[in-house]
């Protein structure tokens, strides 16, 4: 089990199909196998040349193209460990994660160059190490693969650390293999890559596409209009989104149902699916398959999946099989557990605990997370779920102290931690509140120790965080609610912020 495995595979079987477009602002580029497999060589030859070793890690900060396709392909090659960096990382949490994977290399489109902190890593603009390996004879696969680590994707820390989750080539190709076998792609399908790479939706689904021989598409940003002329021009026929995707989609003017129907697969997660839009989503496309996949980054992608026939048959939704997030997916084991970790009666709410071969081994350099990760072999994954007498799990709340926005994750104790280190506010908390575009929005309770107005709290935050985990709405209080225990009652913030 190696990531490159479905390149040689391809090349064998179908040198001249279309491997990979890209559909940029200037036109689009492709790569047929035939070419892009000599081209990963190329490219891996061209981290040699930068002393990129076997082992070593690679940073790679671009939104997504072919040309950061072809440099994680050529990290696999060489052996070496993809780290995709989040586009929409402010300057100080880019500098935590660079600081933390020690990366030999750093591969940065030039247009984001600016958002860099200063840094000892040797750094070259993608572009430039595309014309580098050009002129270098390619080198032979290393075929590395089983347990080998090949990405670290960070996810926002719960305690202002952000955590670098460890993947390994056997992680990733298996849960590929987990999707595939509940609903297998086509060999002739086209994917369209709009989630980032740097998410694990979006690097699993070129994963699991490679694998399976298909053809992949990428845009550098969602927007609905391009999304909408790649399905009709190209034949997408797979796509991952968040709700809001889909929802930015039927609401697009440009939207004509009649020239987007090559669009036979549409998986969602993330963020709950507003019942409407889901009846929306199935009139507009009564063709198509549409699933949703519950997973998270520890697990390499979905676990479980909730089949097409769950969304569309009256019985299934009558049996409340759309409130759920399936069953466990092949070679996944999931149950839910009390506070001791053992399994609770069918029914009851209790911990969903995952175990299987796409699971993570742990954080990167984070022992102390990794322990409080595991229980006897079964990662925590924080979530409160129920398990249904015919095996399909319902979530029906977080443990984690998280923030689904957008399809973002958001740690509240991350953006506490920032509000807190401004100057005039001596205690801050966070929690989401509900939002018809966002599913989630994040909302900030400030104490304030001087001039802390909503103004300045807001230029302070953007400096410090990514857009995405900015409050979108403040409230300046005189005190915090807490509990006998001096904890947060998160939950009378969360009813005054509805309230409010």
């Amino acid at each position: 089990m190696y990531l490159t495995q479905g390149l040689h595979r391809s090349l064998q079987r179908n040198p001249a199909k279309t491997a990979l477009t890209h559909l940029g602002v200037q036109g689009s580029r492709s790569l047929c196998f035939e070419a892009l497999v000599p081209a990963v060589a190329r490219r891996a030859a061209a981290l040699a040349a930068q002393g990129v070793r076997r082992g070593d890690r690679v940073a790679l900060l671009s939104a997504n193209d072919d040309r950061l396709v072809q440099a994680l392909f050529a990290c696999w090659w060489h052996g070496a460990v993809a780290c995709p960096l989040n586009v929409r990382a402010a300057t100080p949490e880019l500098a935590l994660a660079l600081a933390d994977c020690d990366p030999a290399l750093l591969l940065c489109d030039d247009a984001l160059a600016e958002r860099l902190p200063p840094t000892r890593v040797p750094c070259v603009d993608l572009e430039a190490f595309a014309a580098q390996a050009d002129r270098l004879v390619a080198l032979p696969d290393t075929r590395t693969g089983g347990d080998a680590l090949a990405a670290i994707l960070y996810t926002g820390g719960t305690t202002g650390r952000s955590k670098g989750v460890m993947l390994s080539h056997a992680n990733l190709w298996s849960a590929s293999i987990t999707r595939a076998a509940e609903l297998p792609n086509p060999p002739d399908s086209v994917s369209l890559l709009v989630a980032p790479l740097f998410h694990v939706a979006g690097l699993g689904r070129l994963v699991g596409q490679t694998t399976a021989g298909g053809s992949c598409a990428t845009l550098a940003a969602f927007r609905p209009d391009a999304v909408l002329a790649a399905i009709e021009s190209l034949g997408i026929g797979d796509i991952i989104v968040v709700p809001t995707m889909l929802q930015s989609l039927l609401d697009d003017p440009g939207f004509r149902a009649d020239r987007v129907q090559s669009l036979q697969r549409i998986a969602f997660g993330a963020a709950p699916m507003p019942p409407d839009l889901l009846d929306r989503a199935l009139a507009a496309w009564p063709q198509s398959e549409f699933f949703q996949a519950y997973g998270l980054t520890e697990t390499a992608g979905a676990v479980c999946i909730n089949l097409p026939e769950n969304h569309r048959s009256a019985t299934a939704r009558a049996a409340g099989r759309l409130n759920s997030v399936g069953r466990a997916g092949l070679g996944a084991e999931i149950i839910v557990a009390d506070e001791h970790g053992q399994e609770v009666p069918r029914g009851e709410v209790g911990e969903v605990l995952c175990r299987g071969p796409m699971v993570t081994t742990g954080y990167w350099r984070n022992p102390e997370a990794t322990a409080a990760a595991f229980r006897d072999g079964w990662f925590r994954t924080g979530d409160a779920g129920r398990m249904h007498a015919d095996g399909t799990l319902a979530i029906v709340d977080r443990l984690k102290d998280m923030i689904i926005s957008g399809g973002e994750n958001v740690y509240c104790a991350e953006v506490e931690a920032v509000l807190r280190a401004h100057p005039a506010v001596a205690q801050a908390a966070v929690v989401g509140v509900p939002d018809l575009r966002w599913g989630e929005a994040v909302h900030a309770f400030v104490v304030p120790k001087g001039a802390a107005d909503e103004d300045t709290l807001r230029a302070w935050c953007r400096q410090q965080l990514a857009g995405y985990k900015c409050p979108r709405g403040y409230s300046i209080v005189a005190e915090l609610p807490l509990s006998a225990a001096g904890k947060v009652l998160k939950h009378k913030l969360r009813e005054q912020a509805r309230t409010s």
